[in-house]
This record gives structure tokens, C-alpha cells and sequence, in this order.
């Protein structure tokens, strides 16, 4: 039998749970093989791990549907269960097999543009996938939710983070605090897309266990990564040795996704970028995809793409390349 502890965080568990505790009592109605002991926003479930995690996608449809209308009524939650659609799918805003993960207070993260479905699709049929293209293109964010959904599927065991950490480079020796401090703000991005996925007090399980790994890629010498979903962020900081070793590293049932933006090479020459060099190595080889995101593809503030796209106008009539952040 297994045992599992649901953590609902960022929503008041009176409109989560219902009048009387209608609303969990519904939902644990449709799943008579499973004991379920509700104490506030921790919920533990034991039984069969597959009704677990129907039980908990459920859950996640409730907590998405009351973090967006502040509550729910009795006629939708039938629907969510007995016709098997999430709300959204009966007010025809989103699909349930669009979705990639329900993130914390009931966030929907799903691939939203042409190219972050293609990153979706290629990696059904690739074990490895290369996404390059702008900042805010949601390359990066994607993959990790792909890696997110994987590991709540129980398709690997843990997820793997790791980012050239070519900015710090020799200076880290005199930041304060120990080698994890030093770095964590160089990898605050990867933090803050995980964090929008999975609850706090379980993420920081994740942590301590090793479930979830977040490094520089030096610490990936040596290692044969097994069972795992392995992201190679800012890529294109990554001389071809660097990104051998990293490619290397890919064990039985793994997943390996690479990003990076060309636009962005922080290393002392531009040309040393491995990133652009894999492409024609890699190419026309079985298993492995490349996904080139564009301007069309940015998801931040309307007028990022058009930023975007003058500063590289800009760039090819003056012969240099932007950075963007």
C-alpha cells in the first residue's frame, strides 16, 4: 500500500474544503479504495499509487479553480469529476491534456506558443532535446515543467538543474558563504520556475533527499546520470569539451534537455560556444532534436519582442550582438 502526503499551499482551505466539507468529501467519494485523512491543508492518502495520483491531479484542479474565481459551485465540480474535464474545459478556456503540471495556488502551466508545443511533442519521440532562442522565449520554463511532470509520473526519480556558471567564474572564492550560497544566485532562475510548481515544504524535501539537484555544471564530471531529467541551462556558456562532458553524463532512462539563447555568450571569446558547434555534430542523429525558438515565442511584457527584435535590427547594421537578460 502506498502512503502519500498532499500539500495544498496558497489557498483558504474553507473554500478549498466547502461548506460542511462538501468539496473533499466529493472528491473522496470517487475514490472508495483510498483512505483519506484531511488535517487542514495536509492531506494524506494511502492506497494504490495510481489512484494516489488521480486522486492528487483532482485535488490540483480544485486548488487551480478556486486560486482563479475565489470559489467553486457544486454543478462544476461534478463536471470536473463525472465528465472528466476540469472547469476550464466546460467554459472552453483550457484542456486537460494541454496541460503539463498544476502548479501551486492551482496555476496552469502548459506550452502556450507554437514552439514551446514543439519542445512538448519532439520530447515524446528524443531522449535528448536541444531549445535555443531568446530570453523570455519560455524555453527554459517549459522544460522544466516537462521534467516536473515526469517525475510526478514516476517516469524518472529525480530532476537535475545545472547552469555554466561562467558569470561567477574566479570571483565566487571571495562571495560570502558557503559554496551553495555563493551560487544560488546565479541559479535563482531555475528556483523561481520550480517554486511556481511545486509546493515549498515539498520542494525543500526535494532538496535535502537529492530528488531535486540544482549545480554548476563542473559537478557534473564524473557522474552517470540514471533515471533522472537533466536540463543544461544557458548552453550557449558552454565551451564543445564542456558540453561533451555534460552530454556524456546521460545514463539508462534519462532525459536530457539543453538550452540557451546565441545572443547571450558571456565566455571571453564568442566563438568558443559549444552550443552552435553541437548542432552540426548532433544534427542527423537518431533520438535527438533541435527546437529553434523565435521572437514570437515571448511570453513577457508586449514589448519585450519588440525590443527584442530592434536591438538585434540594430545589431546587424552596426556588426555586434545584443544581451538581453
Amino acid at each position: 500500500m502506498a502512503e502519500k502526503l498532499i500539500i495544498i499551499e496558497g489557498i483558504d482551505p474553507v473554500k478549498f474544503h466547502g461548506v460542511h466539507n462538501s468539496n473533499i468529501n466529493y472528491i473522496t467519494s470517487k475514490f472508495p479504495k483510498l483512505k483519506v485523512v484531511v488535517r487542514g491543508n495536509d492531506i494524506r492518502v494511502f492506497g494504490d499509487a495510481d489512484e494516489i495520483d488521480d486522486f492528487e491531479q483532482r485535488l490540483n484542479q480544485l486548488a487551480e479553480h478556486i486560486g482563479k474565481y475565489g470559489s467553486i459551485t457544486e454543478a462544476s465540480l461534478r463536471d470536473m469529476f463525472d465528465r472528466n474535464q476540469t472547469v476550464q474545459e466546460t467554459e472552453g478556456e483550457e484542456n486537460i491534456n494541454d496541460v503539463l503540471v498544476y502548479g501551486n495556488n492551482g496555476r496552469i502551466v502548459k506550452a502556450r506558443t507554437v514552439n514551446q508545443q514543439k519542445l512538448v511533442e519532439m520530447y515524446k519521440t528524443n531522449d535528448l532535446l536541444f531549445a535555443t532562442g531568446p530570453a523570455g522565449s519560455g524555453k527554459t520554463y517549459t522544460a522544466i515543467a516537462l521534467a516536473v511532470r515526469a517525475l510526478r509520473n514516476k517516469t524518472v526519480q529525480r530532476i537535475i538543474l545545472t547552469r555554466p556558471a561562467v558569470e561567477a567564474g574566479e570571483r565566487l572564492g571571495f562571495l560570502p558563504g558557503d559554496m551553495k550560497e555563493k551560487l544560488d544566485p546565479y541559479l535563482q532562475p531555475l528556483y523561481d520556475a520550480l517554486n511556481d510548481m511545486i509546493p515549498p515544504r515539498k520542494l525543500a524535501e526535494y532538496m535535502e533527499d537529492g530528488t531535486v539537484q540544482i549545480a554548476p555544471l563542473a559537478y557534473m564530471r564524473g557522474r552517470t546520470l540514471d533515471n533522472a531529467f537533466v536540463i543544461l541551462d544557458e548552453a550557449q556558456n558552454t565551451t564543445l569539451n564542456q558540453l561533451k562532458m555534460f552530454l556524456t553524463r546521460m545514463g539508462t532512462n534519462a532525459k536530457f534537455i539543453v538550452t540557451g539563447d546565441m545572443t547571450q555568450i558571456d565566455l571571453p571569446r564568442k566563438s568558443d560556444s559549444g552550443l552552435l558547434k553541437a548542432k552540426l555534430l548532433l544534427s542527423n542523429i537518431k533520438g535527438i532534436s533541435f527546437i529553434d525558438f523565435d521572437n514570437r515565442d515571448i511570453l513577457r511584457h508586449p514589448l519585450v519582442s519588440h525590443i527584442v527584435k530592434a536591438f538585434e535590427t540594430d545589431s546587424e547594421q552596426i556588426g555586434f550582438k545584443p544581451q538581453t537578460t
